[in-house]
């Protein structure tokens, strides 16, 4: 029978993660609570020497059926729930020997870290679906009038720093924000996990839509210096790591996430090469819009192409590279001003080189990233709600056909290919201008495709001449081809489903062009 809650205040403590577990127990020692705890951390503590009493010394029970119910017992949550000063609850707790819990220390199974590993199997995650836990974090946090709650290790040493005159009502309620938050996430990861277990088609949307996510890193400001900014990312996740540079701002990911969608290969309508003999790819992007994309045999060359493809918008953009970035290849980026090089991997002579410009951001991903971007479920918010939209595995696959007279020979064919994959990165109206494998005119979001068409073609001068061009939306009219028959350009890919597209390619016939039809759009707004 524990002692009466007249007597001293109470802790309880049940922990996966015991970090920092012997110091907040010597703290709540010295400051006159009596310590309980589940097995595993009750262990903990007795080699660190703590007088600490086991659960079952208050519920009479010990684990039950293979540690599934440990706390779940109306004398621990009776402890936790109570109100302390209220005479009442006082009576009943010395009636059925409860004792009051005035501090509840607990983190939760490590369930993220269970579906992070690729040969987790969905049995083993189900076993690290807390329950005791979460329900002990939420009783905590609805009492924290009376009830100091600590869901994070990162939380003893300031609870630790407050013990001797007691955490006032401010900072209890700012550790209850934390629990509740905690256990948000922590149910938002199951659910999403178990949605893509196999047990639901995989072609449903979340039926609610949860954005719990953890406070991952601080940015310097917002989207203007006047604004203050965050990112947050589940824990089963990684942003990509910095290994040199001023901090990270809000525009900075933006674009970073940008650029490295662009190293993603879309699957065309037509298999241009084999996986193994792609060439490499290097990216510039500003203000989220590519500015330069090329793909050649070596990282150096990728590199050099992308940046002089449209040098003076290159200054202050952000270059990624889906292949190791060597020697030579930092030294054609160390030419440009640059907020961000990301690669998945640096030669040592490659960071040393970079690593002299002192406010250059160098960040290396994992080489999934750029597909693994690509079919995440994208999110933005609207009209104070927010918007998700994520490939559809049941949508048909693309689809496309030779529609001119006109047949796009070998070197075309593969410029089409790119500038199709570049041109879904652009916001529409977007067109995109190739010419041997390397982006010559880019231009987005205009409201109207023959304006787009001129624009890219005047920035691609006289690349433009025999250069293959996509569109990112099918013809209305014929005038937007017709624009690119006047630059000269000698293959177009587009969308099919114009009302006007037996108009479009009689165009494309009359200037002796190929035109190839696409089955899908890609607009990005």
């Amino acid at each position: 029978m524990p002692r009466s809650p007249k007597a001293r205040k109470a802790a309880l403590l049940s922990l996966s993660d015991k970090r920092g577990v012997a110091e907040l127990a010597a703290a709540l020692t010295e400051a006159g609570y009596e310590l309980y705890a589940t097995s595993g951390t009750r262990a903990e503590l007795i080699k660190a020497g703590a007088p600490v009493s086991d659960v079952e010394d208050v519920t009479g029970f010990p684990p039950l059926f293979s540690g599934r119910v440990k706390t779940l017992h109306p004398k621990i949550f009776g402890g936790i729930l109570a109100e302390h000063t209220a005479a009442a609850h006082r009576d009943e707790a010395d009636k059925y020997g409860v004792p009051f819990f005035a501090a509840i220390a607990v983190n939760l199974y490590p369930f993220e870290a269970t579906i992070a590993k690729a040969s987790a199997t969905l049995a083993e995650a189900i076993e690290q679906i807390d329950i005791g836990g979460v329900a002990l974090l939420r009783a905590a946090a609805k009492n924290f009038a009376h009830v100091s709650v600590l869901s994070d290790p990162a939380q003893y040493e300031s609870f630790i720093a407050a013990l001797p005159n007691g955490p006032d009502l401010d900072a209890r309620r700012r550790l209850a924000i934390a629990a509740f938050e905690r256990t948000a996430e922590y149910d938002a990861t199951i659910a999403h996990y178990l949605s893509g277990s196999g047990e639901v088609l995989p072609s449903e949307l979340p039926g609610a839509l949860e954005l719990t996510l953890p406070l991952a890193q601080r940015l310097r400001y917002g989207e203007n210096p006047w604004s203050r900014a965050a990112f947050y990312l589940a824990r089963t996740q990684h942003l990509p790591e910095q290994l040199g540079g001023k901090a990270l701002s809000y525009n900075n990911l933006l674009d970073l996430d940008a650029t490295l969608r662009l190293l993603s290969r879309a699957p065309v309508g037509r298999e241009i090469e084999p996986p193994a003999q792609r060439p490499v790819r290097a990216a510039v992007v500003k203000h989220t819009v590519p500015c330069g994309v090329a793909q050649r045999t070596t990282v150096a060359s990728a590199v050099e192409e992308a940046l002089a493809a449209d040098a003076i918008s290159a200054y202050g953009g952000i270059l990624a590279v889906d292949d190791s970035l060597t020697k030579e290849a930092a030294c054609a980026a160390a030419q440009f001003f640059l907020e961000i090089v990301a690669a998945p991997g640096f030669d040592d002579d490659a960071l040393a080189i970079l690593a002299k410009k002192k406010n250059l951001r160098i960040m290396r991903y994992g080489r999934a990233a750029p597909s693994v971007l690509q079919h995440e479920l994208h999110v933005r918010s609207a009209l104070g709600g927010v918007l998700a939209d994520e490939p559809d595995p049941a949508s048909p696959p693309e689809r496309w056909r030779v529609v001119s007279k006109a047949q796009p020979n070998a070197s075309q064919w593969r410029d089409l290919a790119f500038a199709w994959d570049v041109v879904r990165h652009v916001k529409s109206n977007g067109v995109v201008l190739v010419n041997d494998g390397v982006t010559r005119g880019i231009c987005a979001g205009q409201t109207n495709r023959v304006s787009a068409m001129r624009i890219a073609a005047g920035r691609a001068g006289n690349y433009a001449k025999g250069a293959v061009c996509a569109s990112d939306g099918f013809f209305p009219f014929p005038d937007g081809l017709e624009e690119a028959i006047r630059a000269e350009c000698s293959a177009v890919i587009a969308p099919e489903g114009s009302i006007r597209d037996a108009e479009v390619i009689a165009a494309a016939d009359h200037g002796g062009i190929a035109l190839v039809f696409s089955s899908r759009r890609y607009f990005l707004h």
